[in-house]
């Protein structure tokens, strides 16, 4: 009970204090806890305490933050004891990863202060036509379209005629219809792979459908009372070169990478030059071929 009232009593100072001047006890930034020679001070717990809290929830935030901390010191403790013999191998660990952190930070600094080339449409093109061989197809992409529809459908013949033909107003008529009367198109403007397409159609598992992709005109199936007209109009089989718009994302990504290494490594290169030039750093092995020869 008595550990509780100091709770909420220190609760209570550490809400009046983001308004006021704190109460001389707190002010002196006593300590409110201790695990053996380490102590959790008054100015601490202010920083972390919410200030939207009211005095009850400040409480059991506060009681929570130092129940934590004990607990936390305590662990160090058990862990430095347990693990002494191991402790060079720890803080060599901390400081390597201490020096990678710096060194990302730095390297960060460099690619925000300095210019890095952007990459071009030209530099990516001129990458995939070098690396075609990178970019080989695991599976086979097509482009096309599918539309079902209840073959009860009158219009049925005109809508197969609208989409087999070339002209910009009967693919227009075409889609119209298709909206018009809620018919389920699927368009494949991009690529997309053979599978999902057949998919779409009222298609055999156990069957290979790899002779539709020889022929890009407009097919028919039927189903259940579905009608489907599908086209393919565009294929690139497993095996063959990746389209450029599928490997731009990757190729951008490559170049950047190797024009941001290309940035630091120059970086590295002039403050390595001007530290030798100016003695700051010296390359002893150097000089003692020199001396040697």
């Amino acid at each position: 009970m008595r550990y509780l009232l100091k709770i909420t009593a220190l609760s209570a100072a550490l809400l009046v204090s983001a308004c006021q001047e704190l109460p001389d006890y707190f002010a002196s930034d006593n300590a409110v806890a201790r695990v053996g020679r380490k102590e959790l001070r008054m100015s601490e717990i202010e920083h972390v305490v919410p200030q939207a809290l009211g005095s009850a929830d400040s409480a059991d935030f506060v009681s929570m933050y130092i129940d934590k901390w004990i607990a936390k010191q305590l662990k160090l403790e058990e862990a430095e004891l347990i693990f002494s013999d191991s402790e060079s191998d720890i803080e060599a660990k901390v400081e390597e990863y201490r020096q990678s952190l710096l060194i990302r930070k730095i390297e960060q600094y460099y690619l925000d202060t300095e210019a890095v080339p952007d990459v071009t449409d030209a530099d990516i093109e001129a990458y995939y036509n070098a690396h075609k061989a990178d970019f080989r197809l695991d599976k086979t992409i097509i482009k096309g379209r599918v539309v079902a529809f209840g073959s009860r459908y009158r219009q049925r013949d005109r809508l197969f005629e609208l989409m087999k033909s070339q002209k910009a107003s009967a693919q227009k008529e075409f889609k119209d219809i298709c909206i018009k009367n809620n018919f389920n198109l699927h368009e494949f403007t991009e690529w997309s792979d053979f599978a999902d397409f057949l998919a779409l159609l009222p298609t055999l598992r156990s069957r290979n459908y790899d002779s539709m992709l020889n022929d890009s005109n407009v097919h028919k199936m039927e189903a259940d009372g579905i009608t489907y007209y599908y086209q393919i109009t565009a294929v690139r089989n497993k095996g063959e070169v990746r389209p450029l718009e599928m490997a731009r994302e990757t190729i951008m990504r490559v170049l950047k990478t190797h024009r941001q290494g290309e940035a630091i490594k120059a970086h590295e290169e002039m403050i390595t030059r001007q530290a030798l030039k100016n003695g700051h750093a010296r390359i002893y092995f150097n000089e003692e071929k020199d001396s040697d020869n």
